[in-house]
């Protein structure tokens, strides 16, 4: 098998570094390494100085501008370069959690051979609030599972879940399905894993195979996201309509609330619904958003570029 890594990156830093050194390390051997970067100054700052190219051979960068990038099309781009029986996308802030991250993110696919994408559990770190913690917990339990067409019904838009922080595609299908839609504002990676169902191909949640990775959002942070997440699903309708994802959000706001007041830290539980709120309305604005105006709709989201 030849696996190949294709991680977009923006403004990297250390933690990027980190991520690259982890990789040299897995129990499974990696082809290349493709980096496709944002804005050439920013990388040049990073690894100015340094054996960086010489210490990472296997890496292969291309750069683009910031005018350039798009969630899905750059992905295509980076998976266009790419021979590989295998494609595993990374963002430049997961970090595999140990040495068997790939392996262990590959194994689904040998046990069927209908697997599209295999995506890894992704675990708050130290530094991670109480919430982030539940959140993490709540979207990537402890057990594997692969989902397909009769999940549906039980999981509903969790049958579509699939995160390109940490992903394994089988390249033959990813060519078949036409990859990643090419303008995307956000979720591109469910929006293949819902194609990838109704075509009739499974989607493996690998939860040995395990990244560090969290993000303490701000109320203003969460509403940006969760407004670019409500303009994506208002953009396919096709695929989220009959799906809402409403349902989920009340499972998790509860659920984090009966876990905040059973850990004793029910102070959290105040400042939690002020946050809840904030993505319940970005949420909505966004699957709305053409009925707002244009000067709204750029202050509010995450992609100012996307809508250039």
């Amino acid at each position: 098998m030849k696996i190949d890594v294709m991680i977009p990156t923006y403004k990297p830093d250390k933690a990027f570094m980190h991520l690259l050194d982890m990789l040299d390390k897995q129990t499974v051997p990696i082809n290349r390494i493709i980096v496709i970067n944002t804005e050439e100054q920013y990388f040049d700052e990073l690894i100015m100085g340094t054996r960086f190219l010489a210490e990472h051979k296997n890496l292969v960068i291309h750069h683009i501008s910031r005018r350039e990038f798009d969630h899905g099309k750059t992905r295509n781009f980076g998976a266009s370069k790419s021979d590989a029986d295998f494609i595993i996308f990374m963002t430049q802030d997961a970090l595999p959690a140990d040495e068997k991250l790939i392996e262990n993110l590959l194994r689904p696919f040998g046990k069927r051979e209908d697997v599209a994408v295999s995506y890894a559990r992704q675990m708050a770190d130290n530094k991670s609030s109480m919430v982030e913690k539940i959140t993490r917990e709540f979207n990537y339990p402890a057990k594997s599972r692969m989902k397909g067409k009769e999940d549906l019904k039980e999981l509903g838009i969790k049958t579509y879940f699939c995160s390109n922080v940490c992903a394994a595609y089988r390249r033959d299908i990813f060519k078949k399905l036409g990859g990643f839609v090419h303008h995307t504002i956000f979720n591109e990676d469910m929006i293949y894993a819902a194609n990838a169902v109704n075509a009739g191909y499974r989607i493996a949640y690998a939860a040995d195979a395990k990244v560090i990775h969290s993000h303490n959002y701000t109320c203003r942070q969460q509403f940006k996201r969760n407004f670019d997440l409500g303009v994506s699903q208002a953009d396919h309708p096709e695929i989220f309509e009959g799906v809402p994802s409403e349902k989920e959000g009340k499972k998790l706001v509860l659920t984090t609330i009966q876990k905040l007041k059973k850990s004793g830290n029910i102070r959290e539980i105040f400042p939690y619904i002020i946050m809840s709120g904030f993505k319940f309305l970005g949420y909505r604005f966004g699957k709305n958003y053409r009925k707002l105006p244009k000067k709204l709709i750029k202050k509010w989201t995450m992609n100012p570029t996307y809508w250039k």
